[in-house]
């Protein structure tokens, strides 16, 4: 192409380029005249801007102001925490608020965790924070302690916006509670119980997420897909509401005061790597409310004059409360003043009813400030005392008393069993609201003493002497039980003829002795120098068996500390109540009349009988083989762990021969069973003595026998005593060829196939943080058991070949040709 063409097609391109631009600008102003254009578009903030408060929270934002404001934007919910609060240290309590049917019941705690919210460049992190190990400060071993003890993330949340003030931080909390975080939803062992694989978020959702001036309460329905839900199995899945409360912990925490297993207290444990010693020890120390002496009353306190505490503690009865319990709920609340005075306090304890919705319509028992008596509307026949505790000191923080309508059952159950026999306000199905009343005040005072933080006293009602419990005078003065935190319910010992003697317990010495302990302050004092004030008080009783704690045990080995037993003989108490019960059979169905009703509460009422019977069963047979438990220290004499006297097991033994292996026949009432049942009676029986010939042929108790024997030789009731005694007893027709009745002959079979188990079975094996729990551990294969077994079979059988032969009654024979035979499957097992 020449240089002449590339000029020209220059200009022209020149030209166009001129005429173009011409054009646009004449537009440009024409558009001017005309309708305004749309300006353009503002750019979008980055991915994870933090942005202006007022584009965050705006005005459709519905506020809840309090520990954090709580802001919720269409389906969102969104935290504002004050900058003060990054850094505290918050618990968080996880409970089941609304559950499945089958899935326990509204109101279990799944969960307890402290948390800590920090700031960390444009994010907001959620740590999880542990108290189990500990070093002071000021130690050289205390980094260690931080370094293995790092605090879990739990969540993490993009900054959204920072305060109007710039004091404040915004994050999206949605997720937290919608999403599957397993802290804060369904507990692990009902997700493998129940099979969970997943959320189902499209049928999971946030109900509400309140805030108060101490803490948050969130609610949030989890759905879970489950391949073995406890209801509606058609649909797959399983349903719970969880309640998350986060409350703010004390700046301070609250002074401590050390654990001590002579005093029966709830407690937590720490392993402190700053002590002395030179291993690692855990520390532990009371659950108690702050109870404080207020600067302008010391002088008063020292000189032994009750005064007020700084804080009272106060329980409010929910509004949905019936109002005929409301006033005996209150006073079983105030029945622990008596205790409290113990301490040095007057007026500590007080129960209030709630503002009314129009006086307060802010006020609501999630409120960590008040402390509630709930009222639920559920067929479960109990009520429990939960409280929440400062993991860092062991404050009391808050507690709610669960009461479940169908308690009063329960009572009414009991009451009845236990003293028809010698009150008539207790023969009926339907007691007068006073007596209800009553009954109510007791559970309402029992249930406080827990939220106090004593748990159960269980050795507390063996302080009596059995007899003492038949006299008027002195069941006034003491009640049935030194401590009204036992299961010594009512007074089943009391004969017709012992008028005027108390039925239960009330605030006794070892309540008023528990408080004192735990509560009174020691001033000037620090926790570790208040151990020996502390020690003192206990050693000022320490022989009184009234003042003595005895723990709950699963699976019995101290028979000194069982549950609903009276008294320090149970043998002498049990015959007792046995022949209470034998006054209740036969009034049954006069008792429990009413026209045009059916038979169902002669059922349940024979049933609590039988239950009853059962319970004295268990007292007595506890005591072979048993072990008595008394915490003492070092500058205290004697053993902490005695065997039960020869004597004593012996009669123990004497006992269940003759009230439950002899065929118990008062039991067996036919004008009882044609009304309740077409046929049952046989088996009920059966089961009863089974349970309780299985009970006695124990691995470990047939262990603590073996060891009794090799500590203290003659003086011991052996397993070669108790076996031939049981053995004897058992077949005490073989040597007259007497006719042997159904009951006995289904009672020799349960003997033989539980000694067959004996030959060929182990023990389970319980892992050893449990065994103080759980019963005695052995290696049966490798004990005296299983030769004693034997020994006993081969003995047994040699009897019964003897037998068959003058045997006359041809089922009874029959029954032991069978026998014989079993017995050999075991020895000669082919």
């Amino acid at each position: 192409m020449t240089r002449k063409i590339l000029l020209k097609l220059l200009v022209v391109f020149l030209v166009f380029s001129v005429s173009h631009t011409a054009e646009a600008q004449r537009k440009k102003k024409k558009s001017k005249k005309g309708a305004p254009t749309a300006p353009a578009p503002r750019p979008k903030p980055k991915k994870g801007a933090i942005q202006p408060y007022s584009k965050v929270i705006t005005k459709d934002a519905k506020t809840d102001k309090g520990l954090f404001n709580v802001h919720k934007i269409d389906e969102k919910f969104f935290y504002e925490i004050p900058d003060s609060l990054f850094e505290r240290e918050m618990l968080m309590v996880t409970r089941i608020a609304k559950t499945a049917s089958g899935n326990g019941f509204g109101g279990g705690k799944t969960n307890t965790q402290v948390l800590r919210w920090q700031k960390k460049d444009k994010k907001v992190v959620l740590r999880v924070v542990s108290h189990n190990v500990y070093a002071a400060d000021s130690l050289p071993v205390k980094e260690a302690v931080v370094n293995s003890n790092f605090e879990p993330v739990l969540y993490t949340f993009p900054i959204k916006a920072f305060g109007k003030d710039s004091t404040s931080t915004v994050i999206d909390v949605t997720d937290l509670f919608q999403k599957d975080v397993k802290a804060l939803g369904l507990p692990q062992g009902q997700r493998t119980n129940y099979r969970v694989t997943r959320l189902d978020a499209t049928k999971s959702f946030i109900e509400s997420v309140k805030s108060y001036p101490r803490n948050i309460e969130a609610r949030h329905v989890k759905t879970y897909a489950a391949g073995r839900p406890p209801s509606n199995g058609s649909t797959g899945t399983i349903s719970v509401e969880m309640n998350n409360s986060m409350i703010l912990l004390p700046k301070v925490p609250m002074k401590r005061r050390y654990f001590d297993q002579r005093v029966g207290w709830f407690a937590r444990g720490q392993v402190d790597y700053g002590l002395d010693a030179q291993e690692s020890k855990t520390v532990r120390y009371l659950d108690r409310w702050r109870l404080e002496v207020k600067d302008e009353d010391i002088a008063k306190f020292k000189r032994g004059e009750l005064v007020e505490p700084k804080k009272q503690i106060v329980y409010y009865i929910d509004r949905a409360t019936p109002e005929q319990w409301r006033k005996y709920i209150k006073q079983g609340i105030e029945d622990w003043q008596v205790a409290f005075e113990a301490a040095g306090f007057k007026n500590a304890i007080i129960a209030k009813d709630p503002p009314t919705v129009e006086e307060d319509p802010e006020w609501s028992p999630e409120d960590v400030r008040y402390s509630v008596v709930r009222y639920l509307a559920s067929p479960i026949p109990n009520a429990n005392g939960p409280h929440v505790s400062d993991p860092r000191s062991g404050e009391i923080l808050e507690s709610d008393i669960n009461w479940y309508h169908n308690v009063m059952t329960l009572l009414r159950n009991w009451f009845f069993v236990q003293t028809a026999a010698i009150n008539p306000d207790a023969r009926g199905v339907a007691f007068k609201d006073e007596i209800m009343g009553r009954l109510i005040r007791f559970v309402s005072a029992h249930e406080v003493g827990h939220t106090l933080g004593l748990p159960h006293n269980m050795g507390s009602s063996v302080a009596y002497p059995v007899d003492s419990l038949r006299s008027a005078a002195f069941t006034k003065k003491y009640g049935t039980a030194p401590s009204i935190m036992d299961y010594a319910r009512f007074n089943y010992v009391a004969q017709p003829e012992d008028k005027g003697v108390a039925l239960m317990p009330n605030i006794g010495i070892y309540d008023k002795h528990a408080i004192n302990w735990g509560y009174r302050p020691i001033l000037d004092k620090s926790a570790k120098d208040e151990k020996e004030t502390l020690d003192k008080w206990i050693l000022d009783h320490a022989d009184d068996p009234m003042y003595r704690f005895g723990r709950q045990q699963f699976g019995v080995i101290d028979p000194s500390s069982q549950t609903e037993d009276l008294g320090d003989d149970a043998v002498k108490a049990s015959l007792y109540g046995i022949a209470n019960l034998k006054r209740i059979v036969p009034n049954l169905i006069k008792w429990t009349a009413e026209d045009g009703k059916d038979y169902s509460d002669l059922q349940t009422m024979y049933g609590q009988v039988l239950g009853q019977y059962n319970r004295y069963m268990g007292h007595v047979a506890s005591n072979i083989g048993g072990v008595y438990e008394y915490y003492k220290t070092y500058d205290q004499d004697g053993a902490v762990y005695t065997h039960v006297s020869k004597a004593h097991q012996k009669k123990a033994m004497n006992f269940m021969q003759n009230e439950l292996f002899k065929t118990p026949k008062w039991l067996i009432d036919e004008n009882i069973f044609n009304k309740v049942e077409s046929a049952g009676s046989v088996e009920r029986l059966r089961g009863t003595q089974v349970r309780a010939l299985n009970n006695i042929l124990d691995f470990g108790r047939m262990a603590r026998l073996i060891e009794n024997e090799t500590l203290n030789g003659n003086e011991a009731y052996t397993i070669i005593n108790m076996m031939g005694d049981l053995r004897r007893g058992l077949f005490s027709e073989l040597a007259s060829g007497r006719k042997i009745d159904t009951y006995r002959r289904n009672l020799q079979r349960a003997y033989i196939e539980r000694m067959e188990f004996l030959m060929n079975n182990e023990q389970p094996n319980v892992p050893a943080r449990f065994r103080r729990f759980a019963g005695t551990q052995v290696d049966v294969s490798q004990s005296d058991i299983r030769p004693v077994v034997r020994g006993e079979l081969v003995t047994l059988r040699s009897s019964i070949r003897s037998a068959i032969g003058r045997t006359s009654d041809r089922l009874s024979r029959y029954h032991l040709q069978d026998a014989l035979q079993r017995i050999n499957n075991i020895l000669d097992p082919k």
